[in-house]
């Protein structure tokens, strides 16, 4: 049975990404009143991406706060909040606009706890709508959780489903550390099965959703579903791909990789952001320096997007980034290769 089973469910609906992130901090702002949401459009508008909703109205504008246009001073406000005992979540309207805010997460935020020997802790949630596939062009369209995977201090968590969606963010809003969550901008449509408790599902550790024999393929975000998607098809033409969704990429599970790839003896990483120095990058390094190496029957293989800005055009900006067709044809050279 896959690790993702659901965890003492006691209910299951179907729920949106998205209504399933504003059930999960309406949840911890019941829960919690140190818990608020703020940024940019998240009170009366409901989020860029619709994702708070009703909750101003739920909570009041005291705990669902408009900010201005400033991710640095917003940032900033939410480090000196956490700092001293409340529990932010602040969303960054795109995840590009970060860029903005790096001076308070990555120097501040992520080093505080360290500075000052444990005796300040820093529990703040940083939500990131990310990722291609909308249109919005270069400057509204990258992943840049790599960035935030190299600074100590920092986790990052990728969520591929409503499910894990919710249950990685209370996880988050739990953990005296700070948090980056990046958010598909296209997962928020989707659907798939959510509890109606609070529920947690751990960080660092990766989900097994399809087990195979000939090969694995690691992703996460909308890259693990499109690597379910690639695995079917594969199926059907004999080829048995086991398919790990890290959720998790700083912790990263690599006992979870490690053990499949000594069953598998084929490693494909897929990843949206650039394939240089990225996820891919590190997992294959991981691998080349351990036993696991002397498992393997054909070099590791790295896809990840293009060494480009996101392309406007729908033509390009599909081609910037891998998709499923990729995957497949990747997986397949990968396998036949191994044989030779």
């Amino acid at each position: 049975m896959p690790s993702d089973t659901l965890e003492a469910v006691s209910e299951i609906r179907e729920l949106s990404y998205a209504e399933a992130v504003r059930e999960a901090l309406g949840q911890a702002m019941e829960a919690d009143e140190r818990v608020f949401l703020f940024g940019e459009d998240v009170g009366v508008y409901g989020g860029a991406f619709g994702v708070s909703g009703d909750l101003v109205h739920r909570f009041g504008k005291d705990r669902v706060i408009d900010t201005p246009i400033s991710e640095l001073g917003i940032a900033g406000a939410a480090v000196g909040a956490a700092i001293t005992g409340m529990r932010p979540v602040l969303e960054i309207q795109f995840s590009d606009f970060v860029t903005l805010a790096m001076e308070q997460l990555v120097n501040q935020a992520a080093k505080i706890r360290f500075m000052f020997g444990g005796k300040a802790s820093v529990p703040m949630v940083v939500r990131l709508p990310g990722g291609s596939g909308t249109g919005a062009a270069a400057q509204h369209s990258q992943s840049l959780e790599a960035w935030f995977a190299h600074v100590p201090g920092l986790k990052v968590l990728q969520p591929s489903t409503p499910h894990d969606a919710k249950g990685m963010l209370l996880a988050a809003i739990d953990d005296p550390n700070p948090v980056l969550i990046f958010e598909h901008k296209l997962l928020y449509k989707t659907k798939g099965h959510v509890p109606a408790e609070a529920y947690r599902v751990p960080i660092g550790k990766a989900a097994i959703r399809r087990e195979g024999t000939d090969l694995t393929i690691v992703g996460s975000s909308i890259m693990a579903r499109k690597a379910e998607a690639a695995a079917e098809r594969l199926a059907a033409d004999g080829i048995s791909a086991e398919v790990i969704d890290l959720r998790s990429i700083r912790p990263i599970d690599f006992t979870t990789i490690a053990e499949s790839v000594r069953k598998t003896h084929r490693l494909l990483v897929v990843y949206e952001g650039v394939k240089t120095m990225g996820i891919g990058a590190e997992i294959s390094a991981m691998i080349a320096e351990s036993e696991v190496f002397d498992f393997l029957d054909a070099p590791i293989i790295r896809l990840g997007g293009a060494d480009a800005p996101i392309p406007y055009n729908p033509v390009l900006e599909k081609a910037a980034v891998p998709q499923e067709d990729d995957i497949v044809t990747a997986a397949t050279n990968l396998v036949r290769r191994g044989e030779a």
